[in-house]
């Protein structure tokens, strides 16, 4: 369903976590990036999930100015990857330094079935080091695991920065990723008036703490359960953002585009 927005021209969002590249969006991905332009969202970051992913995102990134591009290997995919796609990224890492924004999606997922926990942790360790030594910042994903990201973050002394994707939690959990040097990706989970935390977390830290995202096509707004996610619907996460915030609308605008820049380490979008 397409995203009427309202939003002033003035206003430019930047989608921060959007798998364009995913089926459900690859098959209208023009159609699609034109309805999130209509909507007001100006640039987005299109994070891998794995290996095979790569050498199109590599594309993909040619292809528009304002798609910008991370790569990394999820924690779901763990187990179908071997050590050789650490060298694989490194390489690419090198060959591709001015394309590739960030290292991601990387993470853990101890929502996952137990086995697959040692190879993850042995992932997330490699690619995090990657990151350090590539001078990168990281797109975390994380579920029921941020004790064991911020102990290895410490463990590596990793100051690279980046986004806590798909954040949800209270202030508590949200100021040791900010003391890191994170911002936290905000997104559709705000929609839900049953996210008090999330919600409550939104309101309380510095408007400098956040970015917005999408996760298309997962992660559906309240209202729009069972539908595909698009990155037009950015303009109604931004929404219900705003009505948690006291600042202006543009004065919020404003200071996500910027807090995405900064996370990002990008001059311009």
């Amino acid at each position: 369903m397409p995203v009427t927005s309202d939003m002033p021209a003035t206003v430019k969002l930047f989608d921060t976590h959007c798998h364009l590249d995913l089926p459900e969006l690859a098959v209208a991905q023009a159609l699609y990036w034109q309805q999130a332009q209509q909507a007001g969202v100006a640039a987005l970051v299109i994070p891998a999930v794995q290996q095979s992913a790569w050498q199109n995102l590599l594309y993909l990134q040619k292809q528009q100015p304002n798609w910008h591009i991370a790569l990394g290997i999820h924690p779901w995919w763990a187990a179908a990857h071997s050590p050789d796609a650490v060298a694989v990224l490194d390489q690419l890492l090198t060959a591709y330094s001015s394309v590739i924004v960030a290292v991601g999606e990387i993470g853990l997922d101890f929502a996952l079935a137990e086995a697959s926990f040692a190879m993850q942790q042995q992932l997330f360790a490699a690619q995090l080091l990657l990151a350090k030594q590539h001078n990168k910042p990281v797109i975390l994903h994380h579920r029921k695991s941020q004790p064991q990201l911020l102990a290895e973050l410490k463990r590596q002394q990793f100051n690279g920065g980046g986004i806590l994707h798909a954040f949800s939690g209270s202030q508590q959990q949200a100021m040791a990723f900010i003391d890191l040097g994170f911002k936290l990706g905000i997104g559709g989970t705000i929609t839900y008036e049953r996210a008090e935390k999330t919600r409550k977390t939104v309101q309380k830290l510095p408007l400098e703490s956040f970015v917005l995202e999408t996760d298309a096509p997962a992660m559906p707004l309240a209202g729009f359960q069972g539908e595909v996610n698009t990155p037009a619907q950015l303009a109604l996460v931004f929404d219900t953002f705003c009505q948690l915030r006291p600042e202006p609308r543009e004065q919020v605008a404003a200071t996500l585009w910027q807090n995405s820049l900064n996370a990002l380490r990008l001059s311009a979008a």
